[in-house]
């Protein structure tokens, strides 16, 4: 009973919260999105204030109340320091570069300010990330990372970055709970396996194509009406020989499928298969195209080429294009 109450209510605060602070790319901090409550030194301060003020009352000492009320007054000004330590402090979502499941993806943030506000010891991070620590006091902007873990591949949302400060005496916590848009996209872990034989076209070795060009000679063929006058043979036709024109071939180089169908394993296990051959054909220099049951990219090579075959793999039936 006391742990469905616990969840309901964490249900509906979050609802609450989206509804407060929807996801965007760039916030800028309001009264609207701080939130601020007393620290655990916070409450030891009130206590201690308390037992003051008990004092005071029951000595009816006058040093005593002025006391209290002059430690009142030093709670209640850091209130609004502490608010103002977050006030106008704009956070962009920036970038979040692919990596492999199981290694650290660094989410690029910027931190910015307008006007000539300080901000002291700004505190950053997710749930499960690191922390940083921030200050803006020379520059109108600063640009940090925060690395978080990942462990399977997909698309990867962050959730809520926390933004706090506790500045400058310690007595209150002022935060805000921030939905960044960015996704992160994380690409199978490659595993290395042999594969005797690749799917290819144009035949195991390659394929000699016939061209204009000038790359290796292939032979002799009739001169046809059309041709190009520069590739024919002048010295056979200067010795009697019909009029001939010479053909020239270049190596077109085989393309290579990265099958589905050729690994074995789970899901997830063939995924990683496919994802060490894409690299290690990239590497090579070699062009290869991907079928998987539900999706097929041509053959190609380059950065753009591997970046979209990567990308089918790391969201394969995750229902994201």
């Amino acid at each position: 009973m006391f742990e469905w109450l616990i969840t309901l209510f964490k249900s509906n605060y979050q609802r609450w919260l989206s509804r407060r602070i929807p996801a965007a790319k760039l916030v800028t901090l309001n009264q609207r999105r701080i939130f601020i409550f007393p620290s655990r030194a916070g409450f030891s301060f009130l206590a201690l204030l308390l037992l003051l003020l008990i004092a005071a009352i029951n000595y009816q000492n006058n040093m005593a109340f002025a006391l209290v009320f002059l430690l009142a007054c030093v709670f209640f000004v850091s209130v609004l320091h502490t608010y103002a330590n977050l006030s106008g402090l704009t956070i962009q979502a920036l970038q979040a570069k692919p990596v492999f499941a199981g290694d650290s993806i660094a989410i690029e943030l910027r931190l910015s300010r307008k006007g000539v506000a300080h901000y002291y010891d700004i505190k950053l991070a997710w749930k499960h990330s690191d922390q940083r620590i921030v200050s803006l006091l020379a520059n109108d902007e600063q640009r940090i990372s925060l690395y978080l873990p990942t462990s399977r591949r997909g698309l990867l949302r962050p959730g809520r970055l926390t933004i706090e400060t506790v500045y400058p005496l310690g007595l209150l916590r002022a935060w805000s709970s921030l939905a960044l848009d960015i996704e992160a996209l994380v690409y199978p872990r490659p595993l290395a396996v042999d594969m005797k034989a690749l799917t290819a076209v144009d035949g195991e070795e390659g394929e000699a194509m016939l061209a204009d060009g000038s790359d290796d000679f292939y032979g002799f063929r009739d001169y046809q009406a059309g041709d190009s006058l520069k590739n024919i043979y002048w010295k056979g036709y200067a010795k009697g020989h019909d009029l001939q024109l010479k053909q020239f071939s270049s190596f077109r180089q085989k393309q290579l499928w990265l099958d589905w169908q050729t690994f074995n394993g789970n899901i997830e296990t063939r995924l990683s298969y496919l994802c060490y051959w894409a690299l290690r054909l990239e590497s090579q220099q070699k062009e290869y195209g991907l079928r998987l049951p539900d999706k097929e990219i041509a053959p190609a090579k380059g950065m753009r080429h591997q970046a979209a075959v990567l990308r089918s793999l790391a969201l394969y039936q995750q229902g994201a294009a």
